[in-house]
């Protein structure tokens, strides 16, 4: 009688221990904005987050994410999170250079030799630094997500070397540094619609273009391309943005398990976007392309040839963000 009074006892204990933390979480409906498909890694990422959400807050945080651009483009959901009229976005960087200056950084060619070095900056100190630019414009960034690694295919050569790419046409984003990172190395950079780039490659008005290789995959351009290399000239990452107004108002602990659980999700989709690419790397090789990629020694030859691209832009972006990112680098590599 008396261990089944105990066992009661500690089970009433247990349940008014978690009581009061769970009082510190109210019924939230979180709208997360997102531009791409809800069977994007994002996607993983997200159901990964409300999992941990659900464990935290006992089911009250709860996530519904918008697919697609269904609540507007990129740049008009970071608006109504700056506004306070909703929650949450995941964005790639680039649409937000028009509001903040710095983010022109991630745009910046061969600034990453893989993806350990993305995740060592954006994860530590530099991130952090972004992070409160951001937030002077109105935004709490949760974590960084990985959008990815952008290589180029091509019908005209292996390229191994920034000389290859002489006289090269490659579409590019509409992208000012894109535009001048591929005219630095001897292309003839053209920017184009992207729905109009597999015709182009297949009547040969273009020769090349740059995307991941999952887009390169899902989007069949092996098809009328001959050879691939593992450039990594751009990586992107994601954003999971929260509308600053809306965060502040939020308890401490609802916030701490925001930031926490968006961590999970993005290790997540981190793991889940590697796996995918490896999939489109060997689906690409199976149709017969030739795969190159550039020698550690022609990495940081590109990369210096590229360095007129980073004085042309820098005073855009910010000459403290730019000097801060390369010397976190160079720490890196030594």
């Amino acid at each position: 009688m008396r261990k089944l009074l105990l066992a009661t006892t500690a089970i009433a204990f247990g349940f008014s221990a978690a009581a009061p933390a769970f009082a510190e979480f109210n019924d939230r409906n979180i709208r997360v904005s997102n531009g791409i498909n809800e069977d994007h890694p994002v996607g993983n990422g997200i159901k990964a987050m409300q999992a941990c959400l659900d464990q935290k807050s006992g089911g009250k945080l709860k996530l519904t994410a918008f697919w697609g651009g269904a609540l507007g483009g990129d740049l008009q959901a970071t608006q109504a999170l700056r506004s306070g009229v909703q929650e949450a976005v995941v964005t790639s960087s680039s649409p937000l250079v028009g509001i903040i200056p710095a983010l022109g950084v991630f745009d910046l060619p061969f600034l990453f030799a893989n993806a350990q070095e993305a995740y060592t900056v954006l994860d530590g100190d530099f991130g952090d630094m972004m992070n409160e630019k951001l937030e002077a414009a109105g935004l709490v960034n949760l974590a960084y997500w990985e959008n990815g690694f952008r290589n180029l295919s091509n019908s005209v050569r292996p390229v191994t070397k920034w000389e290859d790419f002489e006289g090269m046409k490659v579409r590019v984003m509409q992208n000012n540094i894109f535009l001048d990172t591929f005219q630095n190395l001897g292309a003839n950079a053209t920017p184009m619609a992207f729905g109009e780039v597999f015709s182009a490659l297949e009547t040969k008005a273009i020769d090349a273009q740059e995307n991941p290789y999952v887009t390169i995959d899902t989007s069949k351009f092996f098809e009328v391309q001959k050879y691939v290399t593992e450039t990594n000239h751009a990586y992107t990452p994601f954003l999971f943005l929260f509308s600053k107004p809306i965060f502040d108002s939020y308890t401490p602990e609802e916030q701490a398990a925001l930031r926490e659980c968006a961590v999970v999700g993005r290790d997540e989709e981190r793991k889940v976007i590697q796996d995918l690419n490896k999939k489109s790397l060997e689906k690409i090789k199976e149709a017969g392309l030739e795969v190159n990629t550039l020698s550690a020694e022609e990495q940081a030859r590109i990369r210096e040839k590229s360095m007129v691209v980073y004085e042309k832009h820098k005073a855009e972006i910010g000459a403290d963000v730019v000097d801060a990112i390369l010397a976190k680098l160079e720490e890196i590599r030594k």
